[in-house]
């Protein structure tokens, strides 16, 4: 850890710039796990995950197809491109210049969500998220008579600067009206939707996230300020991404053992990583599915998960580049059988 990353903390969080604010202490905390700091690398990691740095104001305001969302305190790390991105979005937002439509899109699992929660927390506001299942009506004309109400209701909220509407996988109304099956009903939909955008209220910022973005209308999506790709993860980001995610677990599993730098192997020997989300999933399972009598069982599970296996060959490991302790550790055998194995398979 070096004093400038100190004096870069206060200046962050003086500027309430939560992104930088948390991927400086990620770097200070990974600093002292590389020099075998190790409890005090959880315990900032620890803090990053309870603290709550932003407060979101209350709105109040709720309704058949509008629920409030907790944003919570923590979120995953993303990688530069993306941040600065979000980072954009609440300058944009805090210019006040009439720029508050954004669209994330990407592959599930990327963030999309979690970015959304952040960027309420960032702006200190609440966040609202717009109901699809009760949106969505299989009477004619009700779907696009339900879409003028739920904008109608935040054109007419109280403290609307105080709002984040979410509309989480606007896919489901917002297909292309031409390849659509029914394309009148959703014909209707998207045009009331388009409708509604063009008139909202600028005070509301509104995010939509997508998964299919390049099945949208193409007049939907204009209708935005900008769109952000949530699919640029380089495989070092999913590493940085995984070695937090895996530091946060670590706290509630007292008995798993801890071995950064095989959890990073494992990983980075994988031919393909999944997205964020699944890699939650994946540690998450890994350590609960684990034998608390076996600190290490949990990385075994991880390497079958993320390698696509269901038993793990010594010489296969070896061929990876895992040492000799590495390879005990995840076939559950001694440095000296593991050395016995492998001289075998040499003389065969």
């Amino acid at each position: 850890m070096k004093k400038r990353d100190i004096i870069k903390l206060i200046q962050y969080h003086y500027d309430k710039d939560e992104i930088q604010f948390r991927a400086t202490a990620n770097d200070i905390a990974r600093s002292f796990d590389e020099n075998g700091d190790h409890q005090l690398a959880e315990y900032v990691m620890s803090f990053l995950s309870d603290v709550n740095t932003f407060v979101p104001q209350s709105v109040t305001f709720e309704s058949q197809f509008v629920n409030a969302v907790d944003v919570g305190t923590s979120s995953l790390p993303l990688p530069t491109l993306i941040a600065e991105d979000i980072k954009g979005i609440i300058n944009a937002v805090n210019h006040r210049v009439g720029i508050n439509k954004f669209l994330f899109e990407g592959e599930p699992g990327t963030g999309k969500t979690e970015s959304a929660k952040q960027v309420a927390r960032l702006l200190n506001r609440s966040l609202y998220l717009v109901d699809f299942n009760q949106l969505i009506d299989s009477k004619m004309g009700q779907t696009a008579k339900n879409i003028a109400i739920v904008f109608n209701e935040i054109n007419r909220m109280p403290n609307p600067s105080n709002a984040v509407i979410l509309f989480d996988e606007i896919d489901a109304i917002a297909l292309d009206r031409v390849n659509n099956n029914d394309i009148r009903e959703m014909g209707r939909a998207t045009s009331s939707m388009l409708k509604a955008l063009d008139n909202v209220n600028s005070d509301v910022v509104i995010i939509a996230t997508t998964n299919l973005y390049n099945k949208l209308d193409r007049a939907f999506r204009r209708r935005f300020d900008t769109v952000i790709s949530f699919d640029r993860y380089s495989k070092s980001d999913l590493l940085e991404v995984a070695e937090v995610l895996l530091t946060n677990d670590l706290k509630s599993f007292k008995e798993a053992g801890r071995d950064t730098k095989l959890f990073r192997k494992i990983l980075d020997t994988a031919k393909k990583l999944p997205n964020p989300g699944e890699l939650k999933n994946i540690i998450k399972v890994a350590l609960a599915f684990s034998d608390p009598s076996k600190p290490f069982d949990y990385l075994i599970r991880i390497y079958k998960d993320t390698h696509q296996v269901d038993q793990i060959s010594m010489v296969d490991l070896k061929d990876e580049g895992f040492t000799v302790r590495e390879i005990g550790v995840l076939t559950g055998t001694s440095k000296s059988q593991v050395a016995r194995e492998l001289r075998g398979t040499e003389n065969e």
